[in-house]
């Protein structure tokens, strides 16, 4: 089965991108509530505890991704036995990796007090809170978790983000009633527990009803299992990665500074991953297309595509750093005022972060697609040992400035240097000098973009409300417009042009 590849990512985009506008208001709206009724010791607390949960879930190690890859070759050759073998093995994968999360989260409760320096919230015992979070994480691998992977095979990541939609305006009603009215941290972590169950049983439903040819049973070959334990391997260098960049930030700024700051750091990362989550919802829509794309095209088509799609992805990111860089502060003065706030250059970093985050992930999106975690799996271990590194010595010398440098040195060097270098060795072969050159001057670009429009943004002055408003005005206009004036003539610009009417008029036929 050959996939409809742009249809589907067109509609994974436009649902994606509405069910992503309403699934970051609502949290947005409830962490509003949230620190209002509670305070910045208790948003230092969630973001800790989550983030040693999120360092628990490296039980999965990958398995998941691995799987989802394994499924490509079967729908396209309409197997359905592999891919029911396959789900088999997903079910059983994830209720063992339950089993260890939950064992390695309740060794973990006699060190509790040791993650946090400083005081903590006096009305709440913080085992009870911890043991509710882990609770949460052990049921999202045990609950029908693992038939997602049937709807991110056949790219319908689509209805992931209508489920997700659904069960965010629930939990954030509930939320924000039992905030304003009980002021009550239980409850509030009782929510998250409902929105987990329902989430994960609207997924098996919708799975239930739209692939019912697909059941747990039978076996993986020798060889899949073989394939799926090494690419395994090198995801799970990738997770350790990742959590190395998130988790690792908050652990050590509450064990080094304390949970006031801590807070405040995840009120400006909650800024950040809500904008790049628009920008994570475009790139993961297109990855079951690039699987499939890999396994029915040619490696060159696929290296053109992907510089098309680069194109269009960093305009866009450069365009969000822009916006960011003029906007956070006055953005988190109006929302939380000038006490929880960090200094400009404190949000300029964060807005850096950002673009660097953002720069390589089209071109990931293509190495994923390509199955190349293992062939990865040494530049991950090094982008891990420098975060870890980088964040201990910068956090001592620099506080939350270092903790936002370190991961962005070690996220540039070996997030994006070392991830291009693997995928153009290992599947494009040829044209890294291009695409590093072409990254060089969308940075460049963007950087001008940036110098113009906080030049313009500064000449105005007034109430903090009347500043946002004209500041996100200008970078609304004046940015696009820069960025056509410097592009619209050039080749890449021509090529995507044609490219992407091209694929308009073939769907309309």
């Amino acid at each position: 089965m050959k996939l409809k590849r742009s249809g589907n990512a067109k509609r994974n985009v436009i649902v994606g991108v509405f069910s992503k506008s309403v699934t970051i208001l609502l949290p947005f709206i409830t962490q509003t509530v949230f620190i209002k009724t509670l305070g910045a010791e208790y948003n230092g607390l969630k973001g800790m505890f989550n983030s040693i949960l999120q360092v628990l879930s490296l039980a999965e190690l990958g398995f998941g991704s691995a799987l989802v890859f394994s499924m490509y070759g079967p729908i396209a050759n309409d197997d359905n036995e592999q891919i029911c073998a396959l789900l088999n093995l997903y079910k059983k994968i994830y209720h063992i990796v339950g089993c260890i999360v939950l064992c390695a989260g309740l060794i973990v409760v006699p060190f509790l007090k040791g993650f946090i320096k400083g005081t903590y919230p006096s009305d709440v015992n913080i085992y009870i809170v911890y043991l509710m979070y882990l609770m949460n994480t052990v049921l999202s691998y045990w609950f029908l978790a693992y038939k997602v992977s049937l709807l991110n095979a056949f790219q319908r990541l689509d209805i992931v983000s209508i489920v997700s939609l659904i069960t965010t305006i629930g939990t954030s009603i509930l939320q924000v009633v039992s905030l304003i009215y009980y002021k009550n941290f239980y409850m509030y972590l009782i929510t998250l527990l409902l929105n987990t169950v329902a989430n994960n049983l609207l997924i098996g439903l919708f799975v239930d009803i739209m692939y019912p040819q697909y059941k747990c049973y039978g076996k993986v070959s020798a060889h899949t299992m073989a394939s799926i334990k090494k690419k395994t391997m090198g995801l799970a260098m990738a997770r350790i990665c990742g959590v190395t960049r998130n988790s690792f930030d908050n652990i050590f700024l509450s064990m080094f500074i304390g949970l006031n700051v801590t807070g405040i750091y995840n009120n400006y990362y909650h800024i950040l991953t809500s904008v790049s989550g628009f920008m994570t919802t475009f790139s993961a829509s297109l990855l079951a297309g690039v699987g499939n794309s890999i396994a029915s095209e040619t490696i060159q088509k696929n290296y053109e595509d992907m510089k098309k799609l680069d194109f269009i992805f960093m305009l866009l990111s450069g365009w969000c750093t822009v916006c960011l860089i003029c906007l956070y502060q006055p953005f988190m003065e109006l929302w939380l005022g000038k006490e929880n706030m960090f200094s400009s250059e404190a949000a300029v970093l964060f807005s850096v972060y950002f673009y660097i985050l953002c720069m390589g992930q089209i071109r990931a999106v293509y190495a994923d697609g390509a199955g190349l975690w293992w062939e990865n799996r040494y530049r991950i271990i090094l982008e891990a040992i420098s975060n870890i590194v980088l964040n201990y010595l910068f956090v001592l010398k620099w506080k939350v400035f270092g903790i936002i440098l370190a991961t962005a040195i070690s996220l540039f060097l070996f997030g994006f240097i070392g991830s291009t270098i693997v995928a153009f060795k290992y599947y494009f072969v040829q044209g890294m000098d291009v695409y590093l050159k072409s990254h060089f001057l969308y940075a460049l670009v963007t950087a001008a973009n940036v110098v113009v429009v906080m030049s313009i943004c500064n000449l105005f002055k007034g109430d903090i409300l009347t500043v946002f408003i004209i500041r996100a005005f200008i970078c609304c206009t004046v940015s696009p417009f820069l960025y056509f004036l410097v592009y619209f003539k050039s080749e890449i610009y021509k090529q995507t042009k044609h490219w992407f009417t091209a694929r308009v008029k073939i769907r309309r036929r």
